[in-house]
């Protein structure tokens, strides 16, 4: 799966005793209703944000991750976590003007078919 926004947020690594390091950032997706994504990178992985700044439009890679959790109580909780395993600048759209001009002799093309 793909997420396309803008970064709004870098969080710093988070390092466990275990060894298990994570960082999060902060995404405003592109879509008609934009809505704040907090986005988990883990491991080696933390590393691929160090390329990207505060506003910068990009492009994320994910996995969507869920586990139970039992509580002391004994009571079933479940969690949900967004992790992202690549990031890149995603590729502007090339200029409207350059666009038509090849739909059209795309379309010219089809008006010299013999049918």
């Amino acid at each position: 799966m793909e997420i396309l926004g803008i970064l709004k947020k870098i969080f710093d690594i988070k390092h466990f005793k275990n060894g298990f390091k994570k960082r999060e950032i902060l995404v405003l997706t592109e879509e008609q209703y934009p809505q704040n994504l907090l986005i988990e990178f883990i491991q080696s992985k933390v590393k691929l944000i160090e390329n990207f700044s505060i506003e910068d439009r990009i492009k994320i890679f994910i996995n969507l991750k869920g586990r139970e959790w039992i509580t002391p109580t004994g009571e079933k909780k479940y969690f949900n976590y967004i992790q992202g395993w690549k990031i890149e600048k995603p590729i502007e759209p090339v200029n409207k003007i350059q666009n038509s001009s090849s739909t059209n002799s795309a379309i010219d093309e089809f008006d010299e078919l013999p049918f």
